[in-house]
C-alpha cells in the first residue's frame, strides 16, 4: 500500500511506501481484500513466509494486512464520485469507531456540498449533528442507505445515494469555486502558409499569417486576432501587403451572471440579429459556463481539391484560415468564427490558377433552452465592420427565456444611425422535434431617402431521429418583404448612400446634401457597375432556405449528407442555389465515396461538379498508407481522373506524407507530393505540384509559444484554453491528452486544448523517463476558466538510481524481504532475490539500514554506498551495479534496553 506524501496528514506521511517489488508483493497479498472502508473484523488470513523463496519465516510483518486492507485514522485528500462522477477534491477526516478497526470517512457539510447533495433535504437530527461537528458523522447517519467507499491505491471516495437525491446537479457540473483562473501569461498563436505558384511564365507568392496574441492578468484577459496577407508583384502590378485587425479586447468572466465582459474592438453573437463588429463594450452569456450536457454548435467545411490547393475562409469579409489542402476531398471542422450568425465563404485556388467559391450556410440552431435558464447579450459602442465604412453607433439588446419543458421565449432590440429593429419569437420542443418561429420589424432612414418600414419572418427546426440515423441539425426558412433591411443590409445600404467616401460627400455643415448621384441609386436597386468593384450593389435576401442533413441508412448501408442553400433577392431577377451532397460507405476493405457540390468560379460562373472517390488501405496495420482513385466531371463537360497515396508514421502519427498524379482534359498530366511533421513544439508542412505549364509549391508553420512563471515553452497550435505541464526533470514523458507532446528539457509542456469551465484530467506517461526520475503522480484534474493558462504541477523526484547487491559478513545474500530505510528512518523499498536492492534518488554516498526477522528476533545491519563517476557516453538508462557489504549493528531488543 502506497501513500502519497502530501496527501495526508503530517501525522500519517511517515507510513512506508514500496518501491519496486515490495510494490507488487504489497499488490499482490491484497488483491483479495477489496477496497472498501469497512470496519474491522477478526483475523481471516495468515501468510507463511517460508513460501517465498530465500525468505526467512517472519522476514516481514504482515499482521496488518490480516484483516484486509485496513484504513489508518488521518487525514487524506482524496477525489470525490457520486455515482461515478467526479464532484471534486476534499481533504477528509477518517476515523476508527472502536479498537483497530478500518478508519470510516467523515462527512461535513462542506463535502455534501461538494458532492451536489442538497442539506435541505436532511432531516432536523442530521443536520444538527452536522451543524455541532461533534465526532465522525458517516454517510449512512445522514442519508438512509447511502454508501461511502474508498479507494486507497487510488485515493477516490465512491457515493452512492438513492435515486431522490439524484438530479441536483446536471451531469458534467462543475461549482464555480473550482473553475481555475490560471496564471500571469503572454501567449501568442500562429498559422503561417505561404504558396507559390507559376503558370503561363508568371510566379506568383502568396503569403498568410493568422496570429491570435495574449496576455492574461488575473481574472483579465488581453487578446488579440490578426491577419496578414501579402502578394508578390507580378508584371507591372505591384507587389500588396494587408494586415488586418479582425479584434481585440479586453475580456473578463462575471461568475454569478454566468457571463462575460468584453471591452473592445470584438463581435456581437449573431443568434437573433446579423453578427457584426463594436468598438465598444459587450456583456453576453457564455454557453460554456452550462454543464457539457447543456452545450451547443459549429460549422463543418467540406470540399474537393484538384490539384495542391490554398484553402481561404472568409466570414462577414473577414479572412479567418487559410491553408494548403491536398489533391482530394477535404474537411476542415476547427474554425473559430467571428460570431454565430454569417455564413463561410470558401474560396480554392488550384495551383494552376483557376478559383472556385462555395458558401457554407452558417446560423445559429433554435433558440431551446432549459426551463429557469436564462441567455442575454447586452452592446453598445460604434460598428466596427467591414459592412460599413462609417462607423455609427449602434445599441442591441438579447434575451432568451426557457419557460418551460416545451416553451422558450426570446427577443431583442437593436438600434443604430437611421436604422431600429426588433424581434419575437418563441422556440417550442415537441416529439416531432425542436422548432423556432419568429418575427422582425424594421424601419429603415437611408441618408436623402424617405424610411421604409418591412417585416422578416424565420421558422427554424431542427430533429435527430436515432431510429432512422437522420439528423437535421439544422433547417431554415426566412421571407422578408420589400421594405425589410437586415442589420448588415442596413449598413451596406448607408454606406453606397454616403458614395463610398464618407467625408468627401459632407458638406460645410457635416450633412449630406440630400441628393443621390445616379450610381449610388442604381447599387441601392441592385445594379452592379464595374466602376464601384464587384460588390458595390445592394443584394436584399427576399426568401432563403437552409438545410444541414445527415442520414444513416442501415447499419451497412452507408450515410448521405446534404448542405442546401437557396435564395432570391429583392435586388436582383433569379435564384442563388448553392449545395453539397454526398454519400460514404464502404465494401470489406473498400471505402467509396460519391458527392456533388455546386462551385462559383473567378467570373461569377456557376458549375456543377460530380466526384467518385473509392480508397483502400495498403496493408493490415492500422498505420498502413492508403490508396485513392477519384474522379471527377462537371457540367462545363471537364474530365479530370486521380491516383494519390496518403499515409502516416511514428509512435504519435506525428509524420504525414502522401503523392498523387491527375489527368485533366484541359489541364494536362499534373503530379504533386507533399510531406508533414508535427511536434511537441508545433507543426510543418510542404507541397510541390507540377503540370503542364505550371508548378506550385508551399510551406506552412504553425504553433504556439507561451511564457509563463516558469519560462517560456513552445508548443502545437492551441486553443484559447491551455495548460502548462510543469514535471522539473521528467524530460521526455509523454502527455497522454496531447498525441506528439513531451515534456521538454526544462521539464515543461504545453496541451493545447483544455475544455473550460468542465473537469478536464491530464496524464502523463512516465514510459521513458530516465532512471533517476521518478514521477510522485501521473495525473492531474482542472477546471479551467476561459482563455486561461493553468499550471498543472507534477512532483518528481530527482536521483540516481543503483543497482545494489548485498552481503552479509559470512558472504550471504541478506534476507528477501527485509525492510530498507535511510538513517532518519525513511522507507526506501524492500530487499529481493539474491540480496538485490534497487535505489531510486540515490545520493552520491549515504548509509542504509536493513531491518528483518529471524528465529523470532528482529535483526539489523547498515552499510554505506558510493555511487560510481558516470562514465563517458553513458547514460541515466545505465543502471549501474554496486557490490555492498552489511554490517550487523544491534538487535531491535538490545535497542530497546
Amino acid at each position: 500500500m502506497t501513500f502519497r506524501a502530501g496527501q495526508l496528514s503530517p501525522a500519517l506521511r511517515r507510513v512506508p511506501g514500496r518501491a519496486v517489488l515490495g510494490t507488487a508483493i504489497a499488490c499482490a497479498l491484497l488483491a483479495w481484500s477489496g477496497a472498501y472502508a469497512a470496519p474491522a473484523a477478526p483475523a481471516d488470513a495468515q501468510f507463511d513466509m517460508t513460501l517465498l523463496a530465500g525468505g526467512s519465516d517472519q522476514a516481514v510483518d504482515l499482521s496488518r494486512f490480516e484483516r484486509g486492507n485496513v484504513i489508518m485514522p488521518g487525514v487524506y485528500r482524496v477525489d470525490l464520485y457520486l455515482d461515478g462522477q467526479w464532484s471534486g477534491a476534499a481533504d477528509v477526516r477518517f476515523e476508527a469507531p472502536q479498537g483497530e478497526a478500518s478508519a470510516v470517512p467523515c462527512f461535513t457539510a462542506e463535502m455534501l456540498d461538494k458532492l451536489g447533495l442538497p442539506t435541505d433535504k436532511l432531516d432536523d437530527a442530521a443536520r444538527a449533528r452536522l451543524a455541532a461537528q461533534d465526532g465522525c458523522v458517516a454517510l449512512s447517519d445522514l442519508i438512509p442507505d447511502a454508501t461511502a467507499t474508498y479507494d486507497q491505491g487510488e485515493l477516490r471516495l465512491d457515493v452512492t445515494v438513492p435515486q431522490a437525491w439524484q438530479g441536483y446537479r446536471a451531469r458534467g457540473y462543475v461549482s464555480p469555486d473550482q473553475w481555475d483562473q490560471g496564471v500571469t501569461a503572454g501567449l501568442l498563436s500562429y498559422n503561417a502558409n505561404a504558396y507559390r505558384t507559376r503558370s503561363g511564365g508568371v510566379e506568383q507568392t502568396t503569403t498568410f499569417v493568422g496570429l491570435n496574441a495574449g496576455l492574461n492578468l488575473g481574472a483579465w484577459r488581453l487578446r488579440h486576432d490578426g491577419t496578414y496577407i501579402g502578394t508578390s508583384s507580378v508584371g507591372d502590378v505591384p507587389s500588396t501587403h494587408h494586415y488586418q485587425s479582425i479584434s481585440t479586447y479586453v475580456r473578463r468572466d462575471i461568475t454569478p451572471w454566468r457571463a462575460q465582459l468584453t471591452l473592445g474592438d470584438s463581435y456581437t453573437t449573431g443568434e437573433l440579429f446579423d453578427s457584426v463588429g463594436v468598438r465598444g463594450v459587450q456583456v453576453a452569456t457564455d454557453d460554456r459556463m452550462l454543464p457539457e450536457s447543456q452545450r451547443g454548435y459549429a460549422p463543418t467545411v467540406r470540399g474537393v481539391a484538384e490539384t495542391n490547393a490554398r484553402v481561404s475562409i472568409r466570414q462577414n469579409g473577414v479572412m479567418l484560415y487559410e491553408t494548403t489542402v491536398t489533391p482530394g476531398p477535404f474537411l476542415i471542422d476547427d474554425l473559430f468564427a467571428t460570431g454565430y450568425g454569417g455564413d463561410l465563404d470558401v474560396t480554392v485556388t488550384e495551383a494552376d490558377g483557376r478559383v472556385r467559391q462555395f458558401s457554407v450556410p452558417y446560423a445559429a440552431v433554435p433558440q431551446q433552452l432549459r426551463p429557469g435558464s436564462t441567455r442575454f447579450s447586452v452592446v453598445a459602442g460604434a460598428v466596427r465592420d467591414d459592412a460599413s465604412l462609417d462607423e455609427p453607433v449602434m445599441v442591441q439588446a438579447t434575451l432568451q427565456r426557457g419557460l418551460s419543458n416545451m416553451i422558450t421565449g426570446y427577443g431583442g432590440g437593436v438600434t443604430t444611425d437611421g436604422y431600429v429593429s426588433a424581434l419575437g419569437g418563441v422556440a417550442l420542443n415537441t416529439r416531432a422535434g425542436a422548432f423556432a418561429v419568429d418575427v422582425t420589424a424594421a424601419r429603415t432612414k437611408l441618408p436623402t431617402e424617405h424610411a421604409q418600414t418591412g417585416q422578416s419572418v424565420r421558422a427554424t427546426y431542427s430533429k435527430m431521429f436515432p431510429d432512422s440515423g437522420t439528423s437535421f441539425s439544422l433547417a431554415s426558412y426566412r421571407y422578408s418583404t420589400s421594405g425589410f433591411y437586415s442589420l448588415r443590409e442596413a449598413l451596406a445600404a448607408r454606406d453606397l448612400a454616403l458614395g463610398f467616401d464618407v467625408d468627401e460627400n459632407l458638406d460645410d455643415n457635416n450633412e449630406l446634401p440630400g441628393v443621390l448621384t445616379p450610381e449610388q441609386r442604381a447599387a441601392l436597386e441592385g445594379e452592379r457597375d464595374p466602376r464601384f468593384g464587384t460588390g458595390s450593389a445592394l443584394d436584399r435576401q427576399r426568401n432563403r432556405f437552409d438545410l444541414n442533413l445527415n442520414q444513416r441508412l442501415g447499419s451497412a448501408g452507408g450515410s448521405v449528407y446534404a448542405t442546401v442553400s437557396a435564395r432570391d433577392y429583392w435586388t436582383r431577377e433569379g435564384t442563388d442555389l448553392q449545395f453539397q451532397l454526398g454519400y460514404n460507405n464502404h465494401y470489406r476493405w473498400f471505402n467509396y465515396s460519391v458527392s456533388a457540390n455546386r462551385v462559383r468560379d473567378f467570373n461569377g460562373q456557376l458549375s456543377n461538379q460530380f466526384f467518385l472517390n473509392v480508397s483502400v488501405p495498403l496493408g493490415g496495420s492500422p498505420r498502413a498508407p492508403m490508396l485513392t482513385a477519384g474522379a471527377m466531371h462537371d457540367t462545363d463537360g471537364r474530365n479530370q481522373a486521380q491516383l494519390s497515396l496518403a499515409g502516416t508514421a511514428g509512435r504519435d502519427a506525428q509524420f504525414t506524407y502522401g503523392a498523387s498524379v491527375a489527368h485533366d482534359d484541359d489541364a494536362g498530366t499534373s503530379s504533386s507530393v507533399n510531406a508533414g511533421y508535427r511536434a511537441g513544439f508545433g507543426a510543418a508542412n510542404a507541397s510541390y505540384g507540377q503540370g503542364d505549364g505550371f508548378s506550385q509549391a508551399s510551406l506552412g508553420l504553425s504553433g504556439t509559444i507561451v511564457a509563463h512563471p516558469g519560462g517560456v515553452t513552445l508548443g502545437q497550435s492551441a486553443g484559447d484554453t491551455i495548460a502548462i505541464v510543469s514535471a522539473p526533470n521528467a524530460k521526455g514523458a509523454r502527455v497522454v491528452n496531447a498525441p506528439g507532446v513531451k515534456v521538454d528539457r526544462f521539464g515543461y509542456a504545453l496541451v493545447p486544448y483544455l475544455a473550460p469551465y468542465a473537469m478536464n484530467t491530464v496524464e502523463l506517461d512516465p514510459k521513458g523517463l530516465p532512471l533517476d526520475v521518478q514521477l510522485q503522480s501521473t495525473s492531474a484534474r482542472v477546471a479551467p476558466r476561459a482563455g486561461g493558462v493553468t499550471m498543472l504541477k507534477y512532483e518528481t523526484q530527482y536521483g540516481r538510481a543503483l543497482m545494489l547487491r548485498v552481503r552479509m559478513d559470512d558472504g550471504r545474500p541478506v534476507p528477501f524481504g527485509a525492510e530498507v530505510t535511510d538513517m532518519q528512518g525513511q522507507a526506501l523499498g524492500t530487499v529481493a532475490q539474491g540480496g538485490r536492492l534497487l535505489l531510486r534518488g540515490a545520493a552520491r554516498e549515504g548509509t542504509v539500514s536493513l531491518t528483518w526477522n529471524e528465529s523470532d528476533k528482529p535483526m539489523q545491519c547498515t552499510f554505506t554506498y558510493q555511487s560510481p563517476q558516470p562514465k563517458a557516453g553513458e547514460t541515466a538508462a545505465d543502471l549501474p551495479t554496486v557490490e555492498a557489504r552489511c554490517i550487523p549493528t544491534v538487535t531491535f531488543a538490545a535497542a530497546s534496553l
